[in-house]
């Protein structure tokens, strides 16, 4: 299979914002889900998608802060879910099978970042259990709806972070290894990545597209584990705590940061491309292992045989069977 992952003639570029993106572009009568749509990057991605006029649920684990959050944006729907929880993702699924609306835009987007080492029930390593694992079973169990609708597109948010680690296949959950957090977000970030390329590989014979995204460098809550040495250890933040001169310019608004995400989620340009990995509103180019700048995608996270790997272990591991 020839690779995608080049950049094409895009319109738009890092400084561009999710309104600009948006442009005239006509969502009435289009269902978006939207997880992590209650904070940062998501809820401005919420924002967008309403002003084009689509109708937006947004799944939540705490759902009087998301209301709160969203009480600016009245026609939202919130409902409970917690992407840790196979059972709650279960259940609001079952939710919208009974509705029976086609989904057009499934934006992965929640998430968590270098977070101290912690287990779920199943005693998995949390980071790829919110960031992979919940989003898989979801877009699983919303498949049904996904399928019936006219173009619909899912939207999974990686992250330039993916070049801290490949999938370890042995040892993903840190049982025999250290702990590293960031290396643990990284892992993470590439099996969204290796996810959106493997989604769209299987569902080729349906309009469907599915991509992934680095949304930029953005000051948001999701940082809100990383304490001010951790910042500086990662060249965030100089030492006096404060973002250097030479890197103010590396970070986004909330606005351009969700470009990416709408830009994959509504541009035509992508109406014949899915499965590839995005940044600064047009699809990244592929890089070696040695690359030293923060863009373009790594060989292990558009790798397609890490891919099918993945989705095996995750089904496996899971235990849900995602017939496309």
């Amino acid at each position: 299979m020839k690779s995608l992952q080049y950049p094409i003639k895009s319109d738009f570029d890092a400084t561009s914002t999710a309104t600009q993106v948006m442009g005239n572009i006509d969502l009435t009568d289009k269902l978006a889900v939207v997880t992590g749509g209650y904070s940062g990057l998501g809820r401005e991605v919420v924002r967008v998608l309403l002003g084009a006029g689509a109708s937006v649920i947004v799944p939540a684990r705490d759902i009087e802060k998301a209301r709160h959050v969203l009480a600016a944006l009245p026609d939202v729907r919130v409902c409970a879910m917690d992407l840790a929880d196979p059972e709650s993702i279960d259940a609001f699924a079952n939710l919208l099978h009974q509705e029976a609306k086609p989904i057009d835009f499934l934006i992965n987007n929640a998430g968590v970042m270098a977070m101290p080492l912690t287990r779920d029930r199943r005693d998995y390593e949390m980071q790829i259990v919110i960031n992979h694992f919940g989003h898989f079973q979801l877009t699983a169990r919303l498949w049904s709806c996904i399928k019936e609708a006219e173009k619909p597109r899912v939207v999974c948010l990686s992250s330039g972070a993916h070049r801290f680690s490949s999938i370890d296949f042995d040892d993903p959950h840190y049982f025999v290894r250290p702990y590293n957090p960031w290396q643990a977000y990284g892992q993470s970030k590439t099996a969204n990545a290796l996810f959106a390329l493997e989604l769209n590989r299987r569902a080729r014979d349906y309009p469907m597209l599915a991509f992934s995204v680095h949304p930029g460098s953005i000051l948001t809550d999701l940082s809100r584990h990383l304490s001010l040495e951790d910042m500086q250890a990662m060249g965030f933040r100089d030492e006096k705590g404060e973002i250097s001169e030479e890197d103010k310019y590396r970070f986004k608004s909330v606005g351009q940061g969700a470009a990416t995400t709408i830009w994959c989620a509504t541009s035509p340009l992508l109406e014949n491309i899915g499965g590839v990995y995005c940044e600064d509103c047009n699809i990244a180019r592929s890089v070696s292992v040695d690359w030293k700048e923060r863009n373009g995608i790594l060989p292990w996270a558009c790798d397609l045989e890490n891919a099918e790997r993945l989705w095996q272990l995750t089904e496996e591991q899971i235990g849900v069977n995602f017939e496309i």
